[in-house]
Parts: C-alpha cells; structure tokens; sequence
C-alpha cells in the first residue's frame, strides 16, 4: 500500500471503518458488489472546522447502517458507508464528493451535512450522475434538482412557520430576523421576508451574521433598538447560544426563535438557562417518542456512541440514513438492475412514506419536497416539548419558487 492510499483510508476510518472491512476492489465500478450483496455509500462531514460538533449527524447515520447490517442488511444488502472529513468548507466538499466517486466508488451520497457544502456539491453531482440522498441542509435548490432528495423542509418554510407562531399564537407583530450569511440564512430569509410580505407586516430588524460569528454584540444592539418582541434566528446552535448570551447582557426582553436542528441538549451545554423558552419549527417526531422507528434511534445511539447525547440532532442524521435505505428497498422491490439511474427512479414513488422521525414523506419526478409539516416546540429544564402539533407550512412559503 502506498503513502496516498493510507493516508485516504486514516481519513475515511474515523467512522466507517468499523462498519464492513475495505475491499480494495469492487465487482462493480459504481459500488455495487453483487457477489458480496454489498453497497457503498459515502458522505461528508465536519471533523474539523467551526462546527465539528455536527459530526454527531454523521455518527447518528453510521448507527443506523450498523444497526441495519446487524440485522441483516438492507434486503440483505450489507452497506458500507464512507466518510471524510472536509471541516464545513464548501470547496473542501466538493473535492471530498470526488474522492469518494473517483476513489471509492460510491453508489449514492447520503447524509452528508451542511447546507452550503451539500448545495456547492450538486453540480458535481449532476454531471456524475450521483444521487444525493437526505442532504443535511436546507436550501431552495434542492428542490429543483431530479438527482437530489431531501427529507429536510427548506429553511424558508420553517422560517415561515416560525414567523407565524409568533404572529399567530404569540400576537407579536415586531419580529426581527438573524440570519447566517451563507445558503441556509438565506433560505430562511427569504420564506420569513415572503410570509411577512403577505401579512402585509413590515420586519423590524434583519441582520446577517457569519458561520463563525461568536460575538453578537453588535447584532443584538441592532435587534434592541427595533424594539422586536420576537426574534428568529437561523444559523448553527453556537450561533444561537451566543445570541442568547449578548441578550442576555443587554437585558432584552423577547421571544426567541430558531430552527428544529438547535432542539437539541448539545444547545443546552453551550446555552444552559438562556436557552429555556426558546421555540422551535421540527419536522421531527420527539425524540422521547414510543413509536418504534424513534425507539431504535435511542437504543442504537446508546449502543454505538454512548456519548453522544440523544436529541434531535441526532435523529436527523438517523432519518436522513434511513431515507436511502427506504429508497434502496424501493429498487431492490422493483427487480429493476441496481444502478444510480434507477436508484433515483426509485426515489421518484415515495408515498407518504414513514422515514426515521419524519412522517408522510413523498417524491415525484416533478416534486423533490420531501416533509410537507412541522410541529412548535418549546425548552424547558433541558427537554423540549411539544406546544404546537403538527401543521402545514404556510402556503406562501411552501408554494414559492425556489430561488
């Protein structure tokens, strides 16, 4: 083995390589090992960077092919999911996207995380001819894109509902907005500016931040002079616990508000009290949940990472994973030849499907959204509780173009 060759293999190992053992040729070029019944899959995520806490995803995923594999496959297909490292950079994901088509041949993309990194990726992926199955954001373009199938609602949509929780239940009509300045606040800004249109309300306060804003000083002086009663925020569970801090030091009074991926106790160590009240849009079923699909989640994280908190963060990663495995079993039904093509064909005749926490789950050749819903919830005394039921996104939101 050569000194490239091992170093590849060190940078895949932090998760996969305790799932099936690295064969160094495959019987098919496009990761499908038909003597073997074996399927490669990969993905990416931050290790390093401003979020490595979002590696907690990828594990939630890895656990869920563990658990499949244990249990005797996917259709009695065992998977081998790879993963790299390519710290939240976009660039770094779409050389990483190579690597695993050119070098380990995958079958599909699944599970890999961030809105920015998944979206810069997709043009690679189009020319190759690669499925992205469960992309970790929650950007427009997803929608738009016949190879791309994402179970996450876009973040205009959950914007938007959160806009109209507090409008609606809360009867605040001074909402501000902060947003990250990347592809996921941007989404959220444009389904929160487009609902707001047609409520013919004007917002107080819009303010961009970076990913790797830790100091919202500034930020927040800005949302206390709007006098905003209500204030959604969309970008990472840092940015939102810095938030809640520089409130917190300005004494300003308001509701809070932020997306479902930031329910979750890892908000709580980097947040503690400050983050009690906050609501949340989730298109997640709770993780405290007795349905089945939720209790397995629990069970396998317990089993294959202990450490690992058990929350909403990681039920996302779980769901995504189990989205291919419901889209492979689809094909694998079909009696159709395994390939990419019909693999997103499959991916096409979701109906109302149960995926992981999510629920009436639906693709067409003409429709790529996958969640149609959301719930509101609430911290208190580290849980997060349900306080509104399930809802539909507000059609303004929901029946815009994406951009």
């Amino acid at each position: 083995m050569n000194r490239r060759t091992a170093l590849r293999l060190l940078a895949s190992a932090a998760i996969s390589a305790h799932l099936l053992p690295f064969r160094s040729a495959f019987a098919d070029t496009i990761g499908i090992d038909q003597a073997n019944k074996t399927v490669t899959i990969g993905g990416f995520t931050p290790i390093t960077g401003p979020v490595p806490f979002y590696a907690i995803l990828t594990h939630a995923a890895e656990a869920f092919f563990r658990a499949a594999n244990e249990a005797g496959g996917i259709k009695g297909w065992k998977v081998r999911y790879v993963t790299m490292d390519d710290g939240y950079d976009p660039a770094r994901s779409v050389a990483v996207t190579r690597r695993l088509v050119e070098d380990e041949k995958i079958f599909a993309l699944v599970a890999a995380v961030g809105t920015a990194p998944n979206v810069a990726v997709i043009p690679y992926a189009r020319e190759a001819g690669l499925g992205m199955f469960g992309p970790i954001g929650g950007a427009s373009v997803f929608f738009t894109q016949p190879n791309v199938f994402p179970l996450l609602p876009d973040y205009g949509w959950s914007a938007a509902s959160n806009a109209e929780y507090a409008l609606k239940d809360l009867k605040h009509e001074k909402i501000a907005l902060l947003w990250e300045n990347d592809e996921l606040g941007r989404s959220a800004k444009r389904g929160f500016d487009l609902y707001m249109e047609q409520q013919k309300i004007t917002p107080v306060e819009s303010v961009p931040f970076e990913v790797k804003t830790t100091d919202f000083t500034p930020h927040i002086r800005r949302v206390a002079n709007s006098g905003a009663q209500s204030v959604i925020l969309f970008g990472s569970n840092a940015n939102l616990a810095g938030a809640l801090k520089a409130a917190d030091r300005q004494g300003v009074a308001a509701s809070w508000f932020a997306p479902f991926f930031t329910a979750d106790p890892s908000t709580y160590k980097l947040a503690g009290k400050l983050l009690d009240g906050v609501y949340f849009s989730s298109w997640l079923l709770p993780v405290t949940s007795d349905d089945p699909a939720i209790k397995a989640y629990r069970d396998a994280i317990g089993k294959y990472y202990p450490d690992d908190p058990v929350g909403v963060f990681g039920l996302n990663g779980w769901s995504n994973a189990a989205l291919f495995a419901k889209v492979f079993e689809a094909l694998v039904d079909s009696g159709k030849p395994i390939t990419r093509e019909n693999l997103i064909a499959a991916g096409n005749t979701l109906t109302d499907a149960s995926v992981g926490g999510a629920r009436k789950v639906t693709f067409t050749a003409e429709d790529h959204r996958g969640t149609r819903q959301e719930a509101i919830l609430q911290a208190k005394d580290g849980a997060f509780t349900m306080v509104r039921d399930f809802r539909p996104y507000p059609a303004v939101a929901f029946d815009a173009k994406p951009a």
